[in-house]
């Protein structure tokens, strides 16, 4: 057994609660919230029969979801270690709005490979920043990132003006947002492939097994000889590029900046991982979980717009559903 391993081991060790060792426990507290989405899945497909349960809304849903999965997925890595991430909604709008300027004919007017590349880099070296700040001059993370995040929408505000800017965008950037493939868009392929690769790094390397284990106990992992101070910075760069890889979505799906890109996608990638931690591995962070956070998430809100409910009666009944799948599967660990 490794250092990390041993450190997760004492975690994995506890003996379950009573309710949790019987089948109906062990159950709702492994699959509540997955057992949640297929309910609300057949829910919304009886309310709406001809509109829901198509492929064609199933696309939707996929294609909703792609961008938030690739944030929530990055901030995934940074809570697993311990840590929190707020200025990811900030890094969205930055990363891109540099994308769309070093793209648009009017503007820059960069191959877009390049532009890309720049949005990309934008994201890394926020994360890097952050990461340093937190990791080796020891500030609070909530500080940081929030500070982090006021400055990265003032130099946002330098390259859009604060205005939603437009311009013409080649082609062939604009597929990776509105191409399809096989009958889906592209955009639900790319963020399936960050899925594969998220799932890989934090479940089958050493790193990854170093991020649970800094959530685990930091101290420990510590004396156990693993550089935390690497590791965290690691985690924050990785976030950074995911907040900057879904601004990139973001403006190949619009052709457009906004100023305010990244700011729906803030709470929702929150929840989404707070969700996962419900369900595979039980009380942490994990790329699974953070997925069918995300699906549950965007079943909710397309099948609440079908219902052409209010926004505050939409609001409410996604509250409601999220808080009661959590309860249903923390149920399962009650004593």
């Amino acid at each position: 057994m490794n250092k990390s391993d041993a450190i997760l081991h004492s975690r994995a060790t506890k003996r379950p609660a009573f309710w949790a060792r019987r089948p109906i426990g062990r159950l709702l507290t492994n699959f509540g919230v997955p057992l949640a989405l297929l309910f609300t899945v057949a829910l919304f497909s009886l309310l709406r029969p001809a509109a829901f349960p198509t492929w064609r809304n199933l696309d939707a849903i996929l294609t909703l979801a792609a961008p938030l999965a690739v944030t929530a997925l990055g901030i995934t890595v940074v809570l697993a270690q311990g840590d929190l991430d707020l200025s990811f909604g900030s890094v969205i709008g930055l990363a891109g709005a540099v994308t769309f300027v070093a793209l648009a004919e009017d503007r820059w007017a960069l191959a877009w490979p390049v532009a890309l590349l720049g949005g990309l880099l934008v994201g890394a070296l926020a994360g890097a920043i952050n990461g340093a700040l937190i990791a080796y001059v020891g500030l609070a993370p909530i500080i940081t990132t929030l500070g982090m995040s006021t400055a990265l929408v003032g130099v946002e505000f330098l390259f859009t003006d604060q205005q939603t800017v437009y311009g013409n965008v080649p082609e062939a950037f604009t597929q990776i947002g509105r191409g399809v493939w096989l009958g889906l868009n592209v955009q639900v392929w790319l963020a399936g492939l960050v899925v594969l690769l998220m799932y890989g790094l934090m479940e089958q390397t050493e790193l990854g097994r170093y991020f649970y284990a800094l959530g685990g106990n930091r101290e420990a992992a510590h004396l156990s000889g693993i550089s935390v101070k690497a590791v965290r910075m690691t985690g924050f760069l990785i976030s950074g590029l995911a907040g900057a890889l879904t601004g990139v979505l973001i403006v190949a799906q619009s052709a457009s900046s906004s100023p305010t890109a990244g700011e729906p996608y803030l709470l929702p990638a929150l929840t989404a991982a707070f969700l996962g931690t419900s369900m595979f591995r039980q009380g942490q962070f994990n790329v699974l979980g953070t997925t069918v956070g995300v699906l549950f998430l965007g079943v909710i809100q397309t099948g609440l717009i079908m219902l052409h409910l209010s926004t505050a009666i939409i609001n409410i009944v996604q509250g409601a559903v999220l808080v009661t799948a959590i309860l249903v599967s923390r149920f399962g660990a009650r004593p």
